[in-house]
Order: structure tokens, then C-alpha cells, then sequence
């Protein structure tokens, strides 16, 4: 794709829950993307891949921010940014990722939170939030998650959110530079109760 494209292709989606905004990343996040992911390095280092010497320079994040929106115009992926409500605290990202068509019609779930904005309910209200778009905007019928044995925490958000335990994975992912074994859950369309009041999806242009 052209890089004339990644500017001037469809729109993008937004998506309001309760009191949470999901978005893909604009240019003016790097400085708070950067401040909220240097000041929580202790606390994601053990659940993520190891971090590049550049992993918080702009030009980093620049690539990412193309490559995303690349993605997310051809619906192979979404990496969205998560902030409170009126979309102007940054707490954390969430990534619908893999999307498969065909007769998968699946996708992944990933995401990571802010140590300062942990364990308050924000990530469960995105998820929450997510549903419609993947099982009704996006048509899919299962959405996958990992987590590492000892990520209780990680845990208890899945399960709160009606993800099922379905297997374990051996040396699944390379997470702080060692291949971890991983939990499988997964969320099924037939699994979603939908609410009266569902997470609201709009489309922003990219700026």
C-alpha cells in the first residue's frame, strides 16, 4: 500500500464504552504513549516480549502508527489506543489482531494497561466494549486470548469478561526473552449475552 494510501483511505473506527474510548494511534499520542509506557516498564516487562533499544523513540512508534492504520484499512488487524471517555487520559492499548476470513472468521485478543490505571475496571469495560464491533461490525464467531499461567491477573479479567479456558499451550510465546507455556481462552459469538445498551462504534477520520 502507498503511503498516500495510509492518509487518504476509509475511515477508521472509534469505539465508546463505558467510559472508555477505544482509537488507533495519531501522531500528537507519541508523548503520552511514551510517558505511560516508560513509567510502567517494571510492571509489563514480565508479561511482554523484550523491548527493543529503540522501542520508545518516535520514529518507533511512527512505523508502528503506519502500520496499524495500514491493517486496520485492509481489516486484518485493529491496535487500538484505550483512554477514559472524553479520550484525553491515555491508560493502556488493546489489539484485535489475526483476523482470520474464511471459514475461521476468528481473531486474537491482546492488551496491556498502564500500572497506574491497573485493576480498576478499565480493561473489562473495553473488552466489554469490543464485542460488538468484532462479533456484529466485523461478523466474527471466535475471539482467542493467551496468558501466562501466572498472570492472575489476566486471569480473572478473561473470565470476567465470559472468556472459557480451553487448553494449554506449550512454549507458546517468547515473552521477557524466554518461550513461555501460555493459557488458551476464547469468546464466541454464541457465547455473547448482547446488551440493550452495546458499545457504540463510530468512524474518525485519520488525523
Amino acid at each position: 500500500m502507498r503511503l498516500f494510501d495510509v492518509f487518504s483511505g476509509p475511515p477508521l473506527p472509534t469505539v465508546r464504552g463505558d467510559g472508555v474510548l477505544l482509537r488507533l494511534p495519531r501522531r500528537r499520542d507519541y508523548e503520552a504513549w511514551r510517558s505511560l509506557r516508560q513509567a510502567s516498564r517494571d510492571f509489563l516487562a514480565p508479561w511482554e516480549p523484550s523491548w527493543t533499544s529503540d522501542e520508545l523513540s518516535r520514529q518507533a512508534f511512527s512505523l508502528r502508527m503506519l502500520r496499524y492504520r495500514r491493517d486496520a484499512r485492509e481489516r486484518a488487524s485493529y491496535s487500538f489506543l484505550l483512554f477514559d471517555g472524553s479520550g484525553t487520559t491515555l491508560h493502556g492499548g488493546v489489539t484485535v489482531g489475526l483476523v482470520r476470513r474464511g471459514v475461521a472468521q476468528s481473531c486474537t485478543l491482546g492488551y496491556w494497561m498502564g500500572e497506574a490505571y491497573a485493576g480498576k475496571g478499565h480493561m473489562h469495560r473495553a473488552i466489554e466494549a469490543l464485542k460488538p464491533f468484532v462479533f456484529d461490525i466485523e461478523g466474527l464467531h471466535r475471539v482467542e486470548a493467551a496468558c501466562l499461567p501466572s498472570n492472575q491477573r489476566s486471569i480473572c479479567l478473561l473470565e470476567k469478561s465470559g472468556f472459557r479456558r480451553e487448553g494449554y499451550l506449550r512454549q507458546y510465546l517468547k515473552i521477557a526473552g524466554a518461550w513461555e507455556d501460555h493459557y488458551l481462552y476464547s469468546l464466541l459469538a454464541d457465547d455473547w449475552m448482547r446488551p440493550e445498551a452495546a458499545g457504540r462504534l463510530e468512524f474518525a477520520v485519520a488525523q
